[in-house]
């Protein structure tokens, strides 16, 4: 069973993260985040479930347990041997990303909860947009239903027409493409393995990136929609951690690391690439499908383990 081990929770993440940063520049951003967000949570999802195989492992390997369950714990044991250490290492690591993933869960109901809030809002003339009477200057997409769209008044007063309609135009992307999604999927795999807690920045980058381009298709101007994420972060500078308005929900923590605005702001100036190969991004799906195969022959070999390891107590 170790094999399995060493593919699905150490090589195949590690391959889907490097796969991640070759990637993200080289794949348009919408077409980038949504394989790299699955691509991870699927690699995710899959090396959990290979450790809590090998924590069940370790607990028949306990003499009490096995005997408790009419199972030989020598036989339990003996299938790795050669690696004493990787049952009780996936007790381990089960225990941490339960840990991280019930510390998540209770986030996103606290999230949850604060965006109803903005969810219930009466918007302009039965549309999408909800105004608050606020001088921060601040701007963000609510997920419903109802999607919202809130901006505050501070932000209203800091955009000209043509750059307040990019601003809109940009959070209908996060809704349109349901980004939120895909920033759930991404703190899944965080929470999952560690490996890609580094990524989650990467994803969340991509998302903006995804809501510039559409923006730029609706307003039919890059340099505008340039122009307005420069303008709001110019005006949201004052306010240390939140260089980044054009957000996906308040709630998030800011979705840019430092440099973020200059390289968004840069990618909107230039031209246009033209069409990228798209078998580059079966890549990283193709390691996240193997995962799950080999995990699946993980499960079957422990099932098989245990039917051995009773057959001979019998």
């Amino acid at each position: 069973m170790f094999d399995h081990f060493v593919w699905s929770v150490v090589v195949t993440p590690l391959l889907v993260l490097a796969a991640a940063r070759l990637l993200s520049e080289r794949l348009r951003p919408g077409p980038a985040a949504v394989v790299l967000a699955w691509s991870m949570a699927v690699a995710a999802g899959a090396g959990l479930v290979n450790v809590a195989a090998f924590a069940v492992k370790a607990a028949a390997e306990t003499p009490a347990v096995a005997r408790r369950l009419d199972f030989s714990d020598q036989v339990v044991r003996q299938d790795t041997a050669h690696v004493p250490w990787v049952s009780w290492l996936s007790l381990l690591m089960l225990a941490v990303a339960g840990v991280a993933l019930v510390r998540l869960a209770r986030r996103h109901r606290r999230t949850q909860a604060a965006l109803r809030r903005y969810a219930e809002l009466p918007a302009l003339a039965g549309g999408q947009l909800v105004v608050l009477d606020d001088a921060r200057v601040d701007a963000f997409a609510v997920p419903g239903p109802p999607d919202r769209i809130v901006v505050t008044t501070g932000m209203r007063a800091v955009l000209d027409d043509a750059h307040f309609a990019a601003l809109l135009a940009h959070e209908r992307a996060h809704l349109a493409g349901r980004h939120h999604r895909l920033i759930r999927l991404t703190q899944f795999a965080a929470a999952a393995h560690p490996v890609f807690w580094w990524e989650m920045r990467r994803i969340e980058y991509l998302v903006e990136r995804d809501a510039d381009e559409r923006a730029a298709v609706d307003v039919g101007s890059r340099r505008v929609v340039a122009r307005a994420i420069g303008a709001a972060a110019l005006a949201a500078s004052g306010r240390p951690g939140r260089a980044d308005v054009l957000r996906l929900t308040p709630a998030e923590s800011d979705v840019a690391r430092a440099g973020a605005v200059p390289r968004r702001v840069a990618s909107l100036l230039r031209d246009r690439s033209g069409s990228r190969s798209r078998l580059m991004a079966a890549v990283p799906a193709l390691l996240a499908a193997g995962s799950v195969v080999w995990t699946g022959e993980c499960v079957y070999d422990l099932h098989e383990l245990m039917r051995s390891a009773r057959i001979r107590i019998g």
